[in-house]
C-alpha cells in the first residue's frame, strides 16, 4: 500500500492551481502562514511544499518574502524548419519584442568550428528577444560581407530575413544546424535574465544558405531552456 504524505497532497493541489491559473505567472503565492491555515497544517509542512514547488520550477522562493509564480509556458521551436523569429512570434503568439544590442562590421576573433568566414570583416548583429519583460534569447548573427555590402539598423528593425528576401531579393533556402547544451557564459549573463538556479543554456548554431547555395549567414542563437521546447516530427524509414 502506497502512503501519500500530507505535504505531497498539498503540493499536487497547489501545482494544479498554478496550471489552472488560479495563481497567475509573476504573481505572489499566499504566505506560509496563510497556506498553513488554509490547509490546516504546520508551517514546516508548507515549507516542504514550497521546496518541492521550487525544485520543479513552479515558484521562485524569496527570502523573507512570498514566493513568485514562475511562467512555465514553453514555446515550440522547430529543429529542421527554417523560420524567422518574427514569423514564429506571429504564429505562436509569443508577444515578443526584439532589441538590437549592436550592429558593426569587424573581424571575428573567437570562432566556433562552424564559423565559415575566416579572418575578414563581417557584419556582426547582436539582438535579444524579450518575452513578458524577460530577455530569454540572445542572437548573434554574422553576415557574408560579399553578399550584403551595406546594412543599417533601420533595415532590420522588423526582421532580418524579411529585409534579405524582400528588399535585397535574395531567396533564403536551407540551413545546417547544430544544437548543444552549454554552460552559461558571462556574455549570456550580461544580456539575458536567468533564474537563480540556472546553469545551462541551449545553443543553436546555424549556417544559412541561399537558393543558389551561397552561404549568407552564420548564427548563434542562445535560448534560456525553461522557455522553449525543440520539437521535430520523425518517421521511421525501412532499411529493407
Amino acid at each position: 500500500m502506497i502512503i501519500i504524505k500530507r505535504y505531497q497532497i498539498i503540493y499536487n493541489e497547489i501545482k494544479q492551481d498554478i496550471k489552472n491559473e488560479k495563481y497567475l505567472p509573476n504573481t505572489q503565492l499566499p504566505s506560509e502562514n496563510k497556506l498553513a491555515k488554509e490547509y490546516s497544517v504546520s508551517r514546516e509542512t508548507i515549507r516542504k511544499v514550497l521546496d518541492l514547488l521550487a525544485e520543479n520550477g513552479y515558484i521562485q522562493k524569496q527570502q523573507g518574502k512570498c514566493s513568485i509564480i514562475l511562467d512555465r509556458k514553453h514555446f515550440n521551436l522547430p529543429i529542421s524548419g527554417l523560420t524567422s523569429y518574427s514569423e514564429l512570434n506571429n504564429t505562436q503568439k509569443m508577444h515578443s519584442t526584439t532589441e538590437i544590442v549592436s550592429l558593426k562590421k569587424d573581424i571575428v576573433h573567437e570562432k566556433h568550428r562552424m564559423y565559415p568566414f575566416g579572418n575578414v570583416n563581417v557584419w556582426q548583429l547582436r539582438r535579444t528577444r524579450v518575452i513578458n519583460n524577460e530577455h530569454v534569447i540572445f542572437d548573434k548573427s554574422y553576415l557574408n560581407p560579399e553578399i550584403i555590402t551595406n546594412l543599417k539598423e533601420e533595415n532590420i528593425s522588423t526582421s532580418l530575413y524579411s529585409y534579405i528576401e524582400n528588399e535585397l531579393k535574395l531567396p533564403i533556402d536551407y540551413a545546417i544546424k547544430e544544437i548543444t547544451v552549454e554552460n552559461i557564459t558571462e556574455e549570456d549573463k550580461k544580456y539575458l535574465d536567468f533564474n537563480e538556479n540556472d546553469h545551462c543554456i541551449v545553443v543553436v548554431r546555424s549556417q544559412i544558405f541561399l537558393k543558389d547555395t551561397r552561404l549568407i549567414e552564420y548564427s548563434e542563437s542562445r535560448h534560456r531552456p525553461d522557455k522553449f521546447i525543440f520539437k521535430e516530427f520523425a518517421r521511421r524509414k525501412s532499411i529493407i
